[in-house]
């Protein structure tokens, strides 16, 4: 009989240790499950504010504002609600919550205004910025928090200022050839941008201003360059020329 309930002892001990044991399992699951899922909305506010930051400098609607402060907001609440947020989440919820509401209620459409920034290091980053804007505005129709109406909206207006960047930046290398007097180069921009341009179905009154305008710069590179050629073939006739004279000239006798 004593043997009999040691045996029983032993049995729920190890039972005990295995529950004990999957418990403890459970919870360090729970917690790194925890931590991840904070991480990966840290990640969402850390990109979007930086986003935030460099539209700042970029013709962008209030609306699509609104949609990423709204982005900020519901990742901080999430973050709140795993308890994996700093001291003053509170804080920042009510500020994104108040930044998101003031700029949905002005609503006001993207400026036409649009200036090139001054070095390529800054059209890189711009560029960089566009698309992702296009990225973080995808995934947020696809998550049902962006009607399809806004979002084809905002990402048609997003389109058209990657093209206006991509066009300026080739007319700025385009242009720039040119005062270096590499024709070659400066037509190859042009070239591409006109391509560019022409590939749109829906021109507006940029894209037929800058098309025009492109042209009348190929244009006049292409008869600076016949006229270069011209020039160039009309040396090496007057070399060939003196070479025969001076080959076929009497000889002066000493």
């Amino acid at each position: 009989m004593f043997f009999t309930i040691i045996i029983i002892l032993i049995v729920v001990l190890v039972i005990a240790a295995i529950m004990i044991n999957a418990f403890q399992q459970h919870r360090a699951k729970q917690e790194a499950d925890r931590r991840n899922e904070a991480s990966k909305h840290r990640k969402i506010i850390d990109e979007t504010e930086n986003v935030i930051m460099a539209c700042s400098n970029m013709p962008v609607s209030q609306r699509l504002m609104g949609i990423l402060q709204a982005r900020v907001h519901n990742a901080l609440k999430a973050m709140a609600e795993l308890g994996a947020g700093t001291p003053d989440i509170k804080q920042r919820i009510a500020d994104a919550e108040n930044s998101k509401n003031s700029a949905m209620s002005l609503d006001s459409p993207a400026t036409a205004d649009f200036s090139l920034p001054d070095n390529d290091k800054l059209i890189i980053q711009y560029i960089q910025a566009v698309k992702k804007l296009r990225i973080l505005l995808r995934s947020e129709h696809s998550k049902g928090k962006i009607e399809s109406r806004i979002f084809a909206e905002e990402d048609k207006s997003l389109e058209r200022l990657q093209l206006k960047v991509n066009i300026e930046t080739l007319i700025k290398r385009g242009r720039g050839a040119m005062q270096s007097n590499m024709l070659g180069s400066a037509r190859q921009y042009f070239e591409k941008a006109i391509k560019a341009l022409e590939s749109q179905s829906q021109p507006d009154e940029y894209i037929l201003s800058r098309t025009a305008t492109l042209k009348e710069w190929l244009t006049a590179i292409q008869d600076d360059l016949k006229n270069a050629n011209a020039e160039d073939r009309e040396r090496r006739r007057e070399a060939e020329r003196d070479e025969l004279d001076e080959l076929f000239a009497p000889k002066k006798k000493w």
